[in-house]
């Protein structure tokens, strides 16, 4: 009867140190899992671009719009209407600089 007991009892040591090296494996391993983490946001981060920055950003753009339209006046009244053959031109010239960070 007590060599049953003390195989139980060896039974459990055993598997609570099995079960400690498991646990302590898995907390030495949580900074390397963290770090790879990290690094694939960074990399996922950087295939997107630089990021927007008002203070490193300058940008110097001129937009001109250009459309054909007709006002007319009858009898104190003024109607204005735009040429729907000639639809509205919208030209954006400029540039965008991104400062060292």
């Amino acid at each position: 009867m007590l060599l049953r007991l003390n195989k139980r009892a060896q039974s459990t040591l055993e598997y609570a140190l099995l079960i400690a090296a498991i646990v302590g494996g898995l907390v030495a391993m949580q900074i390397y899992v963290k770090r790879g983490f990290q690094g694939r946001l960074r990399s996922a981060s950087d295939d997107i671009g630089e990021q927007f920055d008002a203070d490193h950003t300058a940008s110097s753009y001129t937009t001109t719009r250009s459309s054909t339209s007709t006002e007319s006046t009858v009898a104190g009244i003024s109607t204005s209407t735009i040429d729907a053959a000639a639809p509205e031109v919208v030209t954006r010239t400029g540039s965008e600089t991104v400062s060292a960070w």
